[in-house]
């Protein structure tokens, strides 16, 4: 790992559909002397940004390249196909891919579910859209429907489309990503944080922080062990009951026991 002062911000880049605030709330409540920036980039160009140093670490869609970039898969997001309100894949709750088969599926260039030419249900559009907003547009025109993760069905929300889910689809998997060789201490304390680790627990700039444990005063025995006494022996007795009235009552005094009486023969 590097030196933390060398890059005394964190640059933190996203694609669309992903929404880093939960953990961004908690860097600043975790580091709130070190910046965290936020970029926002086209899907396409997350693992470019890293790759090309402009970021730190990265919230992209996996996959990336293994041989240069590091990465944490997160979640994977439920698919749905996009459709316009009055469509009669309205009436079901979720949809198949068999049920796409007589309806034009766009495939836009930015594709994140990993769909080829050979995969890809239903009948081919005349041309791939540029990006996925451009294939909203056109499912919007009533013309086919799309295939997305369901945070950009979210995000590209019109109020004359809707969605379903649709089983057994591929899945598109969203991962923490960044640079093999620059896996700096802010970077480990940001995987701590996506990892859900306590700041007592954290492998970057959060470790060691731990409070340390009280420790007795000197000649003050522990609390366990003064419990478990239960106070008994300053009293110079084991144990109450019977016994301990017996003898432990005139030494406590600093008095001799009185001797027994003598048994003899009963007067006449």
């Amino acid at each position: 790992m590097t030196d933390m002062q060398v890059n005394p911000s964190f640059r933190l880049v996203y694609v669309p559909g992903v929404t880093p605030g939960k953990w961004v709330r908690v860097w600043s409540e975790r580091l709130p002397d070190v910046p965290l920036e936020l970029l926002a980039v086209p899907v396409g160009d997350g693992e470019r940004t890293l790759r090309e140093g402009g970021a730190d670490a990265g919230l992209v869609r996996l996959p990336v390249d293994k041989d240069v970039l590091s990465a944490i898969p997160l979640y994977a997001e439920t698919t749905v196909v996009v459709f316009p309100k009055d469509h009669w894949l309205a009436a079901a709750e979720e949809a198949t891919l068999e049920d796409l088969a007589d309806e034009v599926v766009f495939h836009p260039l930015d594709d994140t579910l990993g769909f080829t030419a050979d995969t890809l249900p239903g009948r081919p559009a005349v041309a791939r859209p540029d990006s996925t907003a451009d294939a909203i547009e056109l499912v919007a025109a009533n013309v086919g429907v799309l295939l997305v993760p369901q945070s950009l069905a979210r995000l590209h929300h019109r109020r004359d489309l809707t969605y379903r889910p649709v089983a057994r689809a591929p899945q598109s998997q969203v991962a923490l990503s960044w640079p093999q060789e620059r896996t700096t201490d802010l970077v480990e304390e940001f995987i701590g944080i996506v990892r859900g680790r306590t700041v007592n627990s954290s492998r970057g700039r959060g470790a060691g922080q731990a409070a340390p444990e009280a420790q007795p005063k000197k000649g003050e025995a522990p609390r366990k062990a003064q419990q478990r006494g239960g106070g008994q022996k300053p009293g110079g007795a084991k144990g109450g009951g019977a016994k301990g009235a017996r003898t432990g009552g005139a030494k406590a005094g600093g008095q001799k026991p009185k001797p027994a009486a003598r048994r003899g023969r009963p007067k006449r």
